[in-house]
């Protein structure tokens, strides 16, 4: 097949993006899903799109490729640049320019009469083969009413279509919202798309911390949205990203839950079968079909509400039993913004003020293991911490030994 820069699967460009660029930093010889011909028209497309970015190492393996971003010096994420590529027919685009432009007085006309349209106005002033039968133009009025572009309505037996145009609404005074939402939004690359309507784009935002790999999952991110708005059973086609085996699963979709630590994103449905809370990572959903509407979504949502109660991330520990975990901290004089911190960074815990420089957090959590990090970082007024589960308990302590041993132990880590 010739090799073209549009796609018309964005899975494939998302496989290889992530494959090459995000997780693997692999070589040609290291990939042998595809062929080297697909290897190599695959590569060239996320070149055009990417090459400002694109650096490489080179190693006894080969030559490695991978994304180099500083997030700080770009104004605008490259990676929208990918859902802007889709491929076309020639009988798409010849649609798309007849129907628009024959609707465009603002009346109304059936899909037969369009059909006559087409082929006495237009078609008829060629010489070539190019044909249309109003299966097709049906099939294509009906898609851009799904998108909004049309509207229609019933007369009689026929179906009327008239477009959707309303008053030109100018961006330019939302040029600076269009600029962050695009950047900070999950689902930016819908800005990207208006940014792209503006003749002087906004460069006003930077990010220190900013996760722009995320936005390969915009797609699979917007149906799921959908389906929760809708109140949508939905069925997921899940690609393992440990084994590379794909299943399926049933599920309602409750809620979206972004990580602030990494941008890592997943989705926490009510698993019919296992008849339980399940999160599942967005990177590794690689389909999502919206089914029939849930008639007891609220009963679902009100689980959700209750199991929310006790997540610190989105780890369930191995059998949803609760950890009990106590903090108690030596606040020193001057340290009030510790306690500020505690009351902001506490999530489903409680912070109680034991008396003028001591407090106590509490939280009952599903994996205290999951809140380490975050413990530690109060390590140096830590006075006591308590858990129910041993194991995190001991793994807590035992870092301390480690580090004390480390750097106060007569190897003389640190000099």
């Amino acid at each position: 097949m010739a090799y073209s820069e549009l796609i018309k699967n964005f899975e494939r460009v998302r496989n290889y993006m992530r494959e090459f660029y995000v997780y693997g930093f692999k070589s040609r010889e290291e990939y042998s899903i595809k062929s080297a011909r697909s290897y190599d028209n695959e590569r060239r497309r996320i070149e055009s799109w990417l090459s400002d970015y694109m650096s490489f190492h080179q190693d006894a393996s080969g030559k490695n490729v991978f994304l180099s971003v500083d997030s700080r010096r770009i104004p605008h994420n490259p990676l929208h640049k990918a859902f802007k590529a889709k491929s076309f027919t020639a009988k798409d685009i010849t649609l798309h320019f007849y129907i628009m432009d024959l609707l465009a007085d603002g009346g109304t006309l059936s899909s037969k009469e369009i059909v006559d349209h087409i082929n006495d106005n237009y078609l008829s002033k060629f010489s070539g083969s190019f044909s249309l039968d109003e299966s097709t133009v049906r099939k294509k009025l009906k898609e851009y009413e799904s998108l909004g572009l049309l509207r229609s309505e019933r007369s009689g037996r026929e179906v009327l279509y008239q477009r959707t145009d309303e008053e030109a609404f100018h961006l330019i005074s939302w040029a600076d919202a269009l600029a962050f939402f695009s950047e900070e939004n999950p689902v930016g690359v819908i800005g990207s798309f208006l940014i792209d309507k503006l003749d002087r784009p906004s460069d006003a935002f930077r990010f220190k911390h900013h996760y722009i790999l995320h936005t390969l999952d915009s797609d699979v991110l917007c149906d799921l949205l959908v389906a929760i708005d809708e109140r949508r059973t939905t069925e997921l086609v899940i690609r393992s990203l440990r084994s590379a085996r794909e299943y399926q699963r049933t599920i309602c979709p409750l809620k979206i839950y972004i990580s602030t630590q990494s941008g890592r994103q997943y989705l926490l449905g009510y698993h019919y079968r296992g008849r339980r809370m399940v999160f599942f990572r967005l990177d590794a959903i690689k389909k999502v079909s919206a089914g029939n509407v849930e008639k007891h979504y609220d009963k679902y949502l009100r689980y959700q509400e209750k199991f929310d109660r006790h997540l610190w991330g989105v780890s369930t520990g191995p059998d949803h039993n609760l950890d009990h975990i106590e903090m108690t901290i030596h606040l020193g004089h001057g340290e009030e913004f510790v306690l500020q911190r505690l009351e902001r960074e506490k999530r489903h815990g409680t912070v109680e003020l034991l008396d003028a420089q001591t407090c106590r957090f509490t939280a009952d959590v599903y994996d205290a293991s999951e809140m380490l990090p975050w413990l530690r970082t109060f390590l140096g007024r830590i006075v006591d911490l308590k858990c129910s589960n041993p194991l995190v308990e001991n793994m807590f302590y035992e870092d301390l030994r480690r580090m004390d041993a480390m750097y106060r132990g007569d190897d003389h880590a640190v000099q």
